[in-house]
């Protein structure tokens, strides 16, 4: 399993690499809303103070997670630019930006 954070952190940077690709280029493409449906497990520590926190469950996951109450939740994002007033544009194949 993967945090939350994480997947949200990966698919950031997968758009900015798809947001620099667009630059030059004369097809892009208007990126509108994002939306994810995860299955996700919750883990909430019984300590005083401790937060609860979402895991992503990975597919192919091995049969411990089977044990894991999971739910899937949707999540719709909306993704801005910093400082633009306009929606940002992508282009351009991955695999020619994959390090």
């Amino acid at each position: 399993m993967i945090e939350l954070a994480r997947v949200i952190r990966d698919l950031r940077e997968e758009l900015e690499r798809a947001i620099v690709a667009a630059e030059g280029e004369a097809l892009r493409f208007e990126l509108g809303s994002i939306e994810l449906e995860l299955s996700v497990a919750l883990e909430r520590s019984g300590r005083a103070g401790a937060k609860v926190r979402f895991w992503v469950v990975e597919s192919g996951a091995d049969a411990a997670v089977s044990t894991t109450s999971t739910q899937r939740i949707s999540l719709a994002l909306q993704p801005t630019l910093a400082g633009a007033n306009n929606p940002p544009f992508i282009s351009g194949r991955a695999d020619a930006h994959e390090q």
